[in-house]
């Protein structure tokens, strides 16, 4: 397949081209985010909190409400916020260019129409905003063909990590996107209670009070400047950096305190092979965990 053909079905998404409108989409998707998290039972891990990648955007998937269910969407084919009831209501959020503000108001209205009464801690969480989403009039940029290319790249990543997902026996996360971050993950699980450790909140000690792998697709951030791929084991095991990993491009990475294996999305976008090079990551990231601690690789094996 020529490059130009290939580069379109991996589409480009340099940070420094989107970030306004990355600011922005992160923020509509946290509100959209806790509102899942307010409302949905809570489940182990935090799987109630995150969202969905649907054939139109993203999704909270159905969420009980008292004798219904509703479901809120980001459409990002027509860029709209589509809120569906079980008694067959629908409203229709705009999402194209409205400030932070005017879409937390819009929201949190049209749910109220709708016989949803919820509230939210209404500020972002672990973001480069502290502006409290009710009085933050200036994140309004919205570009719609950079929010279509990060979608486009949540479907292709997303197909290859579901197929990841089956391959393991074990118990596994669902795909999910985590808003908090905005990062696509699959996280698989031994098993086994982690150490106990004093974590600073209540989301880590529920993240990590067993043993996992985790494995993930985010678009950078302020430290991060690029899209990447990363994977990473908790508890870590001793020498896990000496292993090797697959593609060429990736590297161990210990900046953050612990070692990540890493993989910047470029690389894979100009792959012959890009959904390959995502596979291959993932299991020489796995193998390489299973290598340095107890983790039984042929136990979870199909």
């Amino acid at each position: 397949m020529p490059n130009k053909l290939r580069n379109q079905i991996y589409p480009a998404l340099p940070l420094d081209a989107w970030e306004e409108t990355k600011q922005t989409l992160h923020l509509y998707i946290q509100i959209v985010g806790k509102i899942r998290l307010n409302l949905f039972p809570k489940t182990n891990h935090w799987w109630h909190a995150p969202l969905y990648i649907s054939t139109r955007g993203l999704t909270t998937r159905p969420i009980p409400y008292h004798e219904m269910m509703f479901e809120i969407e980001f459409d990002f084919i027509h860029h709209v916020l589509s809120i569906r009831t079980s008694n067959g209501k629908l409203e229709l959020v705009n999402i194209n260019g409205v400030s932070v503000s005017q879409f937390y108001n819009n929201v949190l209205g049209t749910l109220s129409e709708l016989g949803v009464d919820v509230e939210i801690k209404a500020i972002p969480y672990d973001n480069i905003s502290k502006e409290p989403f009710e009085s933050n009039h200036f994140d309004a940029r919205y570009d719609q063909e950079y929010v279509e290319r990060f979608w486009q790249i949540l479907v292709l990543v997303g197909a290859v990590f579901e197929k990841y997902r089956a391959m393991y026996t074990g118990k596994s996360t669902p795909v999910h996107l985590f808003w908090h971050h905005l990062d696509l993950v699959v996280t698989r699980f031994s098993g086994k209670r982690a150490p106990t450790k004093k974590w600073p909140t209540n989301v880590e000690r529920e993240a990590y009070s067993h043993e996992v792998m985790s494995f993930g697709f985010w678009a950078g951030d302020e430290v991060v400047r690029e899209a990447a791929f990363y994977a990473y084991v908790y508890p870590e095991p001793e020498a896990l950096t000496d292993q090797p990993l697959q593609p060429d491009a990736a590297v161990w990475n210990t900046d953050p305190g612990y070692a990540m294996a890493f993989l910047p999305y470029e690389s894979v976008r100009q792959s012959q092979d890009p959904g390959g090079d995502i596979m291959r990551f993932l299991q020489s990231a796995y193998q390489a965990g299973c290598a340095c601690s107890e983790w039984d690789s042929k136990f979870f094996e199909l």
